[in-house]
């Protein structure tokens, strides 16, 4: 066999776009190996990352081979990017190779390769997992320590992957060969085990870290008050004033006394942190706080770009955006 296909997928904004993997292998020609289908930088540096990869899972390595590798990334209109695409890339090779065979529909495959073959963090898994349940996808395969933050999502099984040998074995136990050798030591280092899909995140509410209370605060009874209302109704608020008189301690307080999220609002509010690379817990269960500086551009605070990202605004949804505005930070609104 010398075609394959596997599935990855892809943000785009606050959603996401199913990827597939073409795979193409010509043999008995001069070896090249490219990457077509708008990538960028860090997907058309794929190809480096996956040979090494491939070779240190125990297999040939595609720059061994005197053939031409083509890699399809569809559909081809749609600018990619990032590093997401190198565990499908390299399972679509292997299988377009013939080294293994296994069943592609109805399965994901996200991650990032290190040139020793074990799977790195990527951004978005959360949206990425609840949009491949959307599409019909049964199982997705994600970084090990992604593999929490995927889980949230119910009707899909995640697997975490430490290493790309643990996921050929997982799909193809007659071809893996789940070794890695070389730098790792004169002795083979068995890296295989057995993938389970990850048991449903518990989602436990996490304690606030916030470093200021009203409690420390002395005076301002009516803008606490006008506070309270605001965190009650949800409205909008315009403290004004010289510099120095607590505008900013108000604001930082105001963010305590906010109510931790509903379930649905958690979700899209971890949905946005993940895609923005910010994401440090499974799940955000806090209103967010977000105080850009004054002087922050017109895109950092609404967000954009050829491959849109979250700005403040967003970044903010659910939880407070603290501005400081006028000529000497004289007014500041959330």
């Amino acid at each position: 066999m010398s075609f394959a296909k596997v599935y990855a997928a892809q943000p785009i904004g606050l959603s996401a776009e199913i990827v597939p993997v073409e795979v193409d292998i010509s043999r008995k020609t001069l070896h090249s190996f490219s990457v077509v289908g708008l990538p960028d930088k860090a997907v058309a540096e794929s190809r480096d990352r996956v040979s090494a990869a491939v070779k240190n899972a125990g297999f040939s390595s595609p720059k061994a081979q005197q053939s031409k590798i083509v890699v399809s990334l569809a559909p081809a209109d749609l600018k990619k990017e990032g590093p997401l695409f190198d565990v499908a890339i390299a399972l679509g090779y292997l299988a377009a190779s013939g080294e293994i065979s296994f069943e592609p529909e109805g399965r994901l495959f996200l991650g990032e390769l290190s040139l020793d073959g074990f799977l790195r963090h990527v951004k978005g898994v959360l949206p990425l997992v609840a949009y491949a349940k959307r599409a019909g996808f049964r199982e997705v395969y994600v970084p090990e320590e992604d593999a929490e933050e995927g889980a949230v999502v119910e009707g899909v099984s995640v697997f975490g992957v430490a290493h790309l040998s643990d996921l050929v074995r997982h799909l193809d136990e007659k071809a893996a060969r789940g070794t890695v050798e070389g730098e790792l030591g004169e002795d083979t280092l068995s890296l295989t085990r057995a993938l389970v899909p990850r048991r449903k995140t518990d989602i436990v509410p996490a304690p606030r870290a916030y470093t200021t209370d009203f409690s420390d605060i002395r005076g301002q009874e009516t803008a606490k008050r006008g506070l309270e209302v605001a965190a009650a109704g949800g409205h909008n608020v315009l403290l004004s004033g010289p510099p120095g008189t607590g505008k900013t301690l108000l604001a930082k307080a105001f963010a305590g006394i906010l109510p931790d999220l509903e379930f649905d609002d958690a979700f899209d509010v971890t949905a946005i942190h993940s895609i923005a690379g910010l994401l440090r817990e499974p799940l955000i269960t806090s209103p967010p706080f977000r105080s850009p500086h004054h002087t922050a551009s017109f895109t950092a605070i609404v967000g954009g770009g050829s491959v849109p990202r979250p700005g403040e605004v967003t970044l903010a949804h659910k939880g407070l955006l603290f501005l400081e505005v006028g000529l000497e930070r004289e007014a500041s609104t959330f």
